[in-house]
């Protein structure tokens, strides 16, 4: 293990999002006198509401673009770390209209590179796990670091390039970077569209939940949490060039997972509509941690998923104010799509 590195000052782009304002909660609660700074664009997937209530004194919140080299230019000097969560992130946008994600996940991350080797700062990049395409549903195989890349959609793409920046940059220049490739997420602040809440939500509005192809495909679940952690971890523990995967062995079927909500709600488990799959559909995603456990010692805290589905449903009952905007606004981009 490498000597542990103990950031006072860190940049979290990003900071505004789903996964991205869990961090800075996390860090807030768990590592008080580290001072964060906030770098998010508030596209539609930014909210500032996800990060209120946390002492101005620690986390300030900085509202611009991560492709803008002049801002970063500023921004950057006199912090320890940038730990990048900004991306577009979800697929169907990604198939609808790539161009946004060349410019957030390509270009930005560029634009973020420059500015930490300019200024010497060590810089964390998260990413996903669907980088590495998809496995067969009988394959006993996961995803390791030495699995070859093959993204199959804009988003995937855009991302897997993102990495072999960073990677090229470690190599070419000694930037001081480490990358986490993760599993999908859920818990609070998640954005309406996603599979997770979507569903939760609709079946608040009292709106049959639908459900993609066969419903067969498997995702690797993890809260929110628990990737704060590993990425905190990764970042205060890991060895520069190194890249870990994250995973909680949370493997289940979209439907499996569908009609757990559908219980802990109260519905019947065929109470949803059947809808025509995406184009590039992966089939399953699965991540072996063994690297991050073995090396460095995390281990997941929220390993119950069925009380942190509940948990999370809570979340959403308790919160209609902070999703129903953004509810609205996503049905109708999925109305425009056919979805």
């Amino acid at each position: 293990m490498s000597e542990i590195f103990e950031p006072k000052n860190i940049i979290v782009t990003g900071g505004c999002g789903f996964i991205g304002s869990n961090f800075v909660r996390w860090v807030a609660r768990e590592h008080p006198e580290v001072h964060v700074t906030v770098l998010d664009k508030l596209t539609y997937a930014g909210n500032p509401e996800n990060i209120a209530g946390l002492d101005s004194a620690c986390v300030e919140l900085v509202v611009g673009d991560i492709c803008d080299a002049g801002l970063l230019d500023e921004l950057v000097p006199g912090h320890d770390a940038v730990v990048h969560y900004a991306a577009e992130s979800h697929n169907d946008n990604s198939i609808a209209d790539p161009a946004p994600f060349l410019r957030t996940n390509v270009e930005g991350t560029f634009a973020l590179i420059e500015a930490c080797r300019k200024h010497g700062v060590r810089f964390h990049h998260v990413s996903t796990d669907e980088v590495y395409g998809d496995l067969a549903l009988d394959d006993p195989a996961r995803f390791t670091e030495e699995t070859p890349y093959r993204p199959s959609s804009p988003y995937s793409s855009t991302k897997a390039a993102s990495d072999m920046l960073v990677r090229a940059w470690v190599r070419t220049y000694g930037l001081r970077a480490t990358i986490s490739n993760c599993s999908n997420n859920y818990g609070p602040y998640q954005h309406p569209e996603k599979f997770i809440p979507r569903q939760v939500t609709n079946i608040l509005d009292g709106v049959r939940p639908r459900l993609y192809g066969d419903g067969r495909n498997v995702r690797d679940w993890i809260h929110t949490e628990d990737h704060s952690s590993a990425v905190w971890t990764i970042l205060t523990r890991g060895r520069v060039g190194e890249t870990y995967l994250i995973g909680a062995d949370g493997e289940r079927s979209n439907i499996d997972v569908l009609r757990a909500i559908l219980r802990a709600m109260g519905r019947p488990e065929d109470d949803f509509d059947w809808v025509r799959d995406r184009p590039g559909h992966d089939r399953r995603y699965a991540i072996d941690p063994t690297k991050l456990r073995r090396e460095l010692g995390w281990e997941p805290a929220h390993t119950d998923f069925a009380a942190g589905l509940e948990r999370t449903i809570a979340w959403y009952r308790d919160h209609e104010p902070w999703w129903r905007a953004a509810k609205d606004a996503a049905e109708a981009r999925y109305a425009a799509q056919g979805q």
